[in-house]
C-alpha cells in the first residue's frame, strides 16, 4: 500500500503520548516508558496512530491486526473512488452516416460509464479551407446522433487538427429523458 509505516514500540520518539487502551478506553497522557509498560503488560504493541497531534496519539493493540484492518479500509476507499478519463472520438468531413451512428453509440457507452468525451472533427488538406459554419455544423450533426443525455463541457472551438468540443454526461437531462420515455410508454398503452 502507499501509506506510510507507523512507528511502533521503541521506534516512537515522543516523550509523552495520549494513549488509547486495548479496549478503546482513554488512558490519558502518559510518558513513553509508562505507555510501553502498559502495552507490554497487555502483551500487545504500542502504535503511534496520530504523530502530528499534540501530544501524539498512540494505541495499544496487535500490530498485525491493526495493519490488516487499515489495509481493508484502504481497499474499500479505493474501490469507491471512480476514475474518470477523457476519451477521444474522431470524425472526418467525409465520414458516412452509418459510421457516425456507430461512433455515436460508442460515445454514449463512454458517457454511461462516466467518462468525458472529446469529439474532434479532423481536417486535412483542402478541408481546412471550408467555411467554419459548415464544419461546426458537421460536428453538431454528429453530437445530435449521440443517444445519451449529455451536456457540453467545452464548446466547439478550433483545435490544432480541426474543430473539437468536450461533452460529459448530464444526470438531470438523463432523468428528464427517462421520464419522457415513461410518459410516452403510458400514452401508447
Amino acid at each position: 500500500m502507499t501509506t506510510e509505516r507507523l512507528r511502533i514500540n521503541n521506534e516512537i520518539r515522543a516523550s509523552e503520548l495520549r494513549v488509547i487502551g486495548a479496549e478503546g478506553q482513554n488512558l490519558g497522557v502518559l510518558s513513553l516508558e509508562d505507555a510501553l509498560a502498559a502495552a507490554k503488560a497487555a502483551a500487545l504493541d504500542l502504535i503511534e496512530i496520530s504523530p502530528s497531534a499534540v501530544p501524539p496519539v498512540a494505541k495499544i493493540t496487535d500490530y498485525g491486526k491493526f495493519e490488516y484492518e487499515r489495509s481493508k479500509k484502504e481497499k474499500v476507499a479505493k474501490a469507491k473512488v471512480k476514475t474518470s478519463e477523457t476519451k477521444e472520438i474522431q470524425i472526418k468531413v467525409g465520414t458516412g452516416d452509418n459510421d457516425m451512428l456507430l461512433k455515436a453509440k460508442k460515445v454514449a457507452e463512454w458517457l454511461s460509464e462516466g467518462h468525458r468525451v472529446r469529439a474532434e472533427l479532423f481536417l486535412k488538406g483542402r478541408y481546412k479551407g471550408m467555411s467554419e459554419e459548415f464544419l461546426k455544423g458537421r460536428l453538431e450533426k454528429f453530437l445530435l446522433r449521440v443517444p445519451y443525455a449529455y451536456k457540453i463541457a467545452e464548446p466547439i472551438t478550433r483545435s490544432p487538427k480541426g474543430f473539437a468540443c468536450v461533452i460529459e454526461r448530464d444526470p438531470s437531462a438523463k432523468q428528464k429523458h427517462e421520464e419522457k420515455g415513461q410518459q410516452q410508454l403510458h400514452e401508447n398503452q
